[in-house]
């Protein structure tokens, strides 16, 4: 099955598909996780996004049904240098071609990833085209440049759960686990930790949630409400809830008024508030500070954050493709946390109310621990209140 990725640059890669037989438009990022391909596909933050996987080698551990991040892959499309050919994993229940095809997703391997990287990082994220149909390049460019991209763009209504619902009130999928090993090779088992008392109500604004966020809430003794995206602050603390949590979620933050009011409303309240990543940039807005489009996003397990404060530096897993401008920010809001590599803000605190708010993932998966600390620190706040 032949593939095409075309850019609105008018670059083509031409290599093999492997999926769904079918075509699609959206931004072109790429990610520099080595693992995790099957968390990274169901993110909703990748919503409207073709993703390139800069590791060489991707699917050789295949798909399960326990390790996905929402109800359904978000990514329009998926790109790589090499899909392996043996599925080897005691877990794993498909491949990846499999799943893609079983949702539709049209993926291309066999393009020089490493070439398309660079012109992403030189560019900037690119609009793009992906195709297994047999479309032709001329048409390929076409469809490309006529996309109108994410800039605007409301995502979140698209992958926001439509009704409030109380996570995991059975304990059945909360708790962290740990692979032991018998006697033998097919003697491998998953043995759960216990989990603490869920005291803490919260509620959890879905802007796009992953799901392991979720899990993390309940391991550190929360008690989870989600609501939907578009719930007012009066709905929200009708729950009598003893915090607040804001998701992380795809697309264009400035396109998100309705959120920004309510997220508004609530700094009012005196309620504790914990935002990540789209989270944080409406707490941003929120405060009167405005975002701004990065140039290619930050994407991996990878990203560098320096504490301003503690002088400690996080390893941190990232998806985003805009960031909060500081210039704008009152002043009693402080910067906490930049990016090592850019110096972009990547965590913001009240200096007067329990608000706090960072611009990577805590919850990893796929990625590094260093933030998971911030779970306890959200507690601790309450409990101090």
């Amino acid at each position: 099955m032949k593939a095409i990725l075309a850019l609105e640059d008018g670059s083509l890669f031409h290599g093999t598909g492997f999926g769904a037989c079918a075509s699609a438009c959206g931004e072109v990022c790429f990610n520099t996780s080595m693992t995790g391909y099957q968390e990274i596909l169901t993110d909703p933050s990748y919503k409207g996004q073709i993703v390139t996987m800069t590791y060489p080698l991707i699917g050789n551990y295949g798909v399960n049904r326990h390790d996905v991040e929402s109800w359904q892959p978000h990514v329009a499309g998926f790109v790589i240098r090499e899909l392996s050919p043996v599925v080897s994993n005691w877990r794993a229940e498909s491949s990846l071609s499999e799943y893609l095809e079983q949702n539709t997703i049209p993926g291309i391997q066999g393009i020089d990833t490493r070439a398309l990287t660079r012109k992403l990082r030189v560019r900037g994220a690119l609009n793009g085209f992906i195709s297994t149909e047999g479309i032709g390049d001329a048409e390929a460019i076409k469809r490309a440049k006529e996309w109108p991209g994410l800039m605007g763009v409301d995502y979140v209504k698209e992958v926001t759960h439509k009704q409030a619902f109380a996570w995991d009130p059975k304990d059945e999928h909360s708790a962290n686990f740990n692979v032991v090993h018998g006697s033998g090779p097919a003697e491998v088992r998953e043995v759960r930790d216990p989990l603490p008392p869920a005291d803490i109500p919260i509620v959890a604004y879905d802007y796009g949630m992953k799901y392991n966020i979720l899990r993390r809430l309940r391991q550190h003794g929360f008690k989870v409400q989600v609501v939907p995206a578009t719930a007012t602050a009066a709905e929200a603390l009708a729950y009598k809830p003893a915090g607040i949590f804001l998701s992380n979620g795809p697309g264009d933050p400035a396109a998100l008024g309705y959120a920004v009011q309510a997220v508004s409303d609530l700094t009012k309240s005196g309620v504790p508030i914990f935002g990540i990543c789209l989270g944080h940039q409406i707490l941003g807005q929120a405060f009167g500070g405005k975002t701004f489009k990065l140039k290619f996003g930050h994407r991996g397990g990878n990203q560098p954050v320096k504490d301003l404060e503690s002088g400690r530096v996080e390893i941190t897993s990232q998806n985003h493709g805009f960031a909060v401008d500081p210039a704008t920010l009152p002043a009693d809001v402080a910067v906490d946390r930049i990016n090592l590599n850019d110096q972009t803000v990547e965590g913001m605190r009240h200096k007067t109310k329990p608000i706090f708010c960072v611009q990577y993932h805590p919850e990893a998966s796929p990625g590094p621990h260093d933030s998971t600390g911030l779970f306890a620190r959200f507690r601790a706040m309450i409990e101090k209140g």
